[in-house]
């Protein structure tokens, strides 16, 4: 009985402190960056399945559109290519090949057909070198290398108390977070420069447009809500750092 009584004190604290002295309340924002997340990834999810059931005026697949975005923006030299999944599009510059998955290449849907603009747009950004996804390609191996060391090394600050770790931890989540930031305008200019070709060049109607521009937009949206999930957890690792340096 005085084993429980003390195990029970240990954990909810003496003097009327309750359990809330030992609970960590930063949790709360890592919550707030999942909720912010999953509220996007459904909003993504809800809109591409609307107009993925909307078939195009033009009776184009995301393939063929494909195609001719890049041919209408003067592009001969990039590959298209079907991979597998869903939503799983993209486009490589290493290799000047643009991949559409299941959902997208062989689909006539609106949502086929602006998801197919949209990596396409990535490849008019680099044909003219657009200056953010220069920057974001330079930052690759700096945004891997802090995302996959950044909690280690926080860790082991934490563990040991040593400040400098905490420091390093700190830095190495933040070109992660960099990383993130710098992707925005990238995902949000391939989206312009695709609406542009699909409306200049015929493809999309003007109410098959408001409907990508509904696609396109709830994608972004993903983008800006992984940022912010980001930015949380480093104002976590931040408030952490600080309560190790008060203890």
């Amino acid at each position: 009985m005085n084993l429980l009584v003390t195990t029970a004190n240990s954990f909810y604290g003496y003097g009327g402190y309750g359990a809330y002295r030992y609970f960590d309340w930063t949790y709360l924002l890592v919550i707030a960056g999942l909720l912010i997340s999953m509220i996007a990834s459904a909003n993504v999810k809800g809109t591409f399945n609307r107009y993925s059931k909307v078939r195009s005026m033009s009776g184009l697949t995301g393939a063929m559109a494909a195609q001719k975005v890049l041919q209408l923006s003067g592009i001969q030299d990039v590959r298209i290519e079907h991979i597998s999944g869903n939503l799983t599009d993209h486009y490589d510059p290493r290799t000047k090949v643009l991949r559409l998955s299941d959902s997208t290449y062989s689909s006539n849907s609106v949502a086929a057909v602006c998801v197919a603009a949209h990596e396409c747009g990535h490849a008019i950004q680099h044909q003219k070198s657009y200056g953010p996804l220069v920057l974001r390609s330079t930052l690759v191996p700096a945004a891997n290398l802090g995302s996959t060391l950044a909690w280690p090394v926080f860790l082991m600050g934490l563990i040991f108390s040593m400040r400098p770790l905490l420091t390093v931890g700190i830095v190495l989540f933040s070109l992660a977070v960099l990383f993130q930031l710098v992707t925005l305008p990238v995902e949000f200019n391939a989206s312009s420069r695709a609406l542009k070709v699909l409306e200049n060049g015929g493809i999309l109607g003007d109410t098959e447009l408001a409907g990508g521009k509904k696609v396109l937009g709830a994608a972004a949206l993903t983008y800006v809500a992984s940022l912010a999930a980001s930015i949380l957890q480093l104002l976590r690792l931040i408030i952490l750092a600080g309560g190790r340096d008060r203890d």
